[in-house]
């Protein structure tokens, strides 16, 4: 099996890769061979890179890694789509990257529907064949947008089991997203497990994957569900100083968010799916 990590940032030096004034917090050096050291002993060998808020527009960094990773790799951009040209995305295309980002997340508590219609519109214009369009957002929007999202003529991917909180599965906006799950063009990123739970992130709930959420997601999709690590695991919302100095990242192993993940879906051949054969379909992999 030839495993695939569908969700990770890399940051290089400010220097050369600088980030914006407004970002939610100053990102440390973390870097494609130290990605590389953590996954491919777990047997992770494929990475898919998504663009970091802190970089906003500046898709630099990820199309060099992109680079580096030699067709090991496939990327999601954030681009502006007034301006980007189909000659861009498409050489784009020719190194890896596979979709568009829309964040409602990071920096953005007051998105609404209307944001995300918006957004969504826009970038359904300009997504080339075989791309997707990928949405980080709360719960409650998500929900609230369903119908729209169930609509979209492209692919669609959410980010972090949905970002439910304290929300359960069997709640009204839980019961939304599993529907919308059902979706044969909607997939679902079993990632960063620390941005599904509310509350204090106490060990051991880092690292552990939320049960009732996985429960339902496999029930309403296995065959588009795919993992992410979240490395290097970003600082909390309102943790961070957002100065020159570098935020320090949560303090967690790789290893443990793999294993934990490994021993919440447990089946060998649920486990193949997500890691590598789904993976494999989404972004186009051999």
């Amino acid at each position: 099996m030839i495993g695939c990590d569908c969700h990770v940032h890399i940051f290089g030096p400010r220097d050369r890769y600088p980030q914006i004034a407004t970002r939610a917090y100053t990102a440390g050096i973390a870097s494609l061979d130290e990605l590389r050291g953590n996954g491919e002993p777990l047997g992770i060998t494929r990475f898919v890179i998504v663009q970091a808020s802190v970089h906003g527009m500046d898709n630099s960094c990820l199309l060099d890694s992109l680079e580096a990773l030699d067709g090991s790799g496939r990327g999601v951009v954030v681009v502006d789509p007034a301006t980007v040209t189909p000659g861009t995305l498409d050489d784009w295309s020719t190194r890896g990257a596979r979709g568009l980002r829309i964040n409602l997340y990071s920096g953005n508590p007051r998105a609404g529907l209307r944001d995300l219609e918006r957004r969504l519109h826009a970038l359904t214009d300009i997504t080339p064949d075989g791309w997707h369009i990928e949405v980080i957002a709360s719960l409650p929007l998500i929900a609230e947008a369903a119908w729209l999202l169930a609509e979209s003529r492209v692919p669609i991917v959410i980010d972090h089991y949905g970002l439910p909180g304290s929300e359960t599965p069997d709640s009204a906006n839980g019961r939304a997203l599993v529907d919308l799950l059902r979706r044969p063009h909607v997939w679902m990123k079993l990632s960063g497990p620390y941005r599904a739970i509310e509350g204090p992130e106490t060990d051991p709930l880092w690292t552990t994957p939320p049960a009732a959420w996985v429960k339902a997601f496999l029930g309403a999709a296995p065959d588009r569900l795919v993992w992410g690590s979240d490395w290097p695991h970003a600082p909390r919302h309102g943790d961070s100083r957002c100065g020159d100095a570098p935020d320090a990242y949560r303090p967690i192993e790789y290893g443990r968010v793999f294993g934990d993940f490994l021993m919440a879906v447990s089946e060998p051949g649920r486990l193949e799916a997500i890691l590598a054969a789904n993976p494999a379909r989404l972004y186009g992999f051999a």
